[in-house]
């Protein structure tokens, strides 16, 4: 729990000195890449959190990481970071910014489920829906999940609406187990 609130309170500090310097969205960007890049490899989290590396060569596995490829303020987080003996919490980090940064943006969440990967111009459809419907902007999540079969499931915020064939014939299931009409034969 402690972890988590120093993450939130380095979060909002880098957004600050993001947004000082006008560069709160390019930072965003970094600390997506960066969040995706220690989800994707366990062994890099291990190393992070590892008390046997030194935070010395855990800030130069950073630099040589990410160096050319982020901004100078997120390379900046890297040394206050080991300065503060604290790199085992540069994912934790990373995630709050995005929620933070989203949040200061009014930007949500959207989640869709589909059967098959979402193509460019349905994507483009459904977060103009969203905008219509709820006012604010959404980054858009597809998960892929076989199991609904066809159609799709949307969450947004605390709402959800299942549009998904799988739904579809659970209620027409309900439907006929719910029916008490024998037929005469």
């Amino acid at each position: 729990m402690k972890d988590a609130r120093a993450a939130i309170r380095y979060a909002k500090a880098i957004l600050n000195l993001a947004k000082d310097s006008k560069e709160e969205t390019v930072v965003n960007d970094d600390m997506l890449f960066i969040s995706n890049t220690i989800s994707e490899n366990d062994e890099f989290e291990v190393m992070l959190r590892s008390p046997i590396v030194s935070t010395t060569d855990k800030t130069n596995v950073l630099n040589a990481l990410f160096s050319g490829k982020v901004n100078n303020i997120t390379l900046g987080l890297f040394h206050l970071l080991q300065d503060n003996k604290r790199i085992a919490m540069l994912h934790s980090i990373a995630k709050q910014y995005a929620i933070i940064y989203d949040f200061d943006k009014n930007m949500q969440v959207a989640k869709v489920t589909t059967a098959v990967p979402l193509t460019k111009e349905i994507e483009a459809k459904i977060l103009a829906k969203i905008v219509a419907l709820t006012g604010d902007n959404a980054n858009l999540e597809n998960e892929i999940n076989p199991a609904i079969l066809g159609g799709f499931i949307l969450r947004v915020g605390d709402m959800q609406y299942d549009a998904s064939i799988s739904n579809y014939l659970n209620e027409l299931k309900k439907e006929f187990d719910n029916s008490h009409y024998i037929p005469k034969i």
